[in-house]
């Protein structure tokens, strides 16, 4: 190791996770999964104005600006912020790893590989299936996990960040329990209809 690297500063995300070694395994989702070193997850939407550009933005920002959607955290970045450092804590205790692994790994598996779309063919509408760019996969992905955390958190004692930590949980592991497994496993058997 060089004087350089050794005195190089080694960001860690929330000052408690390194985001260095983490794999995304997919080939298709690599360049699209942000694990740019960082120590809070605020880009201030610098990434807005450019297309693809939020392909940049770190993937656990990305969470937690999906968190934000309409509600009681529409437009709280620091709420929304807060729900996603919760959630990895008691993620990091549930599974004893890194929770941005855990995150990635969710991440991945949730991704719906093929939609259907309607194709008007002589005044007749077909529904065919379809391959879905990455950026658009990663983009349900995680669209479905948070959606899943606020469904389960509706009306229950348990708190939103304990419904995403294990909405993000049973999604790593493949589990049926997760709501955005069920949307990704519904996507494509929808799809495998239409071919």
């Amino acid at each position: 190791m060089s004087k350089d690297e050794k005195s190089r500063p080694t960001f860690q995300l929330f000052g408690k996770w390194s985001l260095e070694g983490i794999e995304v395994k997919d080939p298709g989702l690599k360049r699209y999964i942000s694990l740019k070193p960082a120590v809070a997850t605020n880009s201030g939407g610098r990434h807005e104005h450019q297309r693809f550009t939020k392909s940049s933005v770190n993937i656990v920002e990305r969470l937690a600006n999906n968190m934000m959607r309409h509600g009681r955290c529409g437009g709280k970045k620091a709420k929304a912020t807060g729900i996603v450092r919760n959630a990895l804590d008691i993620i990091h205790l549930k599974t004893g790893r890194n929770p941005v692994e855990v995150v990635v790994e969710a991440v991945t598996k949730a991704a719906p590989c093929e939609d259907v779309t309607r194709v008007a063919y002589g005044g007749v509408v077909y529904p065919v299936s379809v391959d879905l760019a990455p950026q658009r996969r990663i983009d349900l992905a995680l669209r479905h996990l948070t959606m899943g955390a606020r469904q389960s958190a509706f009306s229950n004692p348990r708190t939103v960040d304990e419904a995403l930590a294990d909405e993000v949980i049973s999604a790593a592991s493949r589990s049926d329990r997760s709501f955005a497994i069920k949307k990704r496993d519904e996507m494509e058997r929808v799809a495998l209809a239409s071919r």
